[in-house]
């Protein structure tokens, strides 16, 4: 794209009118992760977070965070999303650092995307994930975070290689 189109003749901020494009289906996949201590992540294997358990608040936070979207991100249309899925899974390195690896998937029929939902979705899970275990770590460290893949729109696919 070799322009912006979120500024009005003024050059001011507006919501893009997609009243025209094609309505699809629209999936879009996002990841966040988190590196935590081993303290951290003992805790939430064993169940003994005082905040209750770890990744069921998270995942609800996450797709929490993608249907309000665009309560939070100005330019953002409001969706009715068709579905949304958030999956964890433990990176462990040889040198012990423990990572959350938070992969969000966001589902809709319409005529706009969801990547900013799916991107939502995971950074809430893994700002959820902070927020429960803070008084363990407050050095945990957030992503990165990006789109791993989207399909359908106007645009075309895409898919992070």
């Amino acid at each position: 794209m070799s322009e912006f189109t979120h500024f009005n003749e003024q050059g001011r901020a507006k919501m893009v009118d997609i009243t025209e494009k094609k309505e699809t289906a629209r999936i879009a996949i996002a990841r966040s992760s988190i590196t935590v201590t081993k303290a951290v992540y003992d805790q939430i294997q064993e169940g003994k977070n005082k905040k209750g358990d770890v990744f069921a608040v998270s995942q609800v936070a996450g797709i929490m965070g993608a249907k309000k979207t665009s309560d939070i991100i100005p330019m953002c249309h409001p969706l009715s999303l068709n579905g949304v899925d958030i999956q964890f899974e433990w990176s462990i390195s040889e040198d012990e650092k423990y990572t959350i690896l938070i992969t969000s998937e966001v589902k809709v029929k319409g005529n706009t995307g969801v990547e900013m939902e799916a991107l939502t979705a995971a950074s809430t899970a893994a700002l959820t994930i902070y927020d429960m275990c803070k008084a363990v770590d407050k050095g945990m460290i957030i992503g990165p975070t990006y789109l791993l893949k989207k399909t359908g729109g106007k645009n075309g696919d895409f898919e992070r290689s």
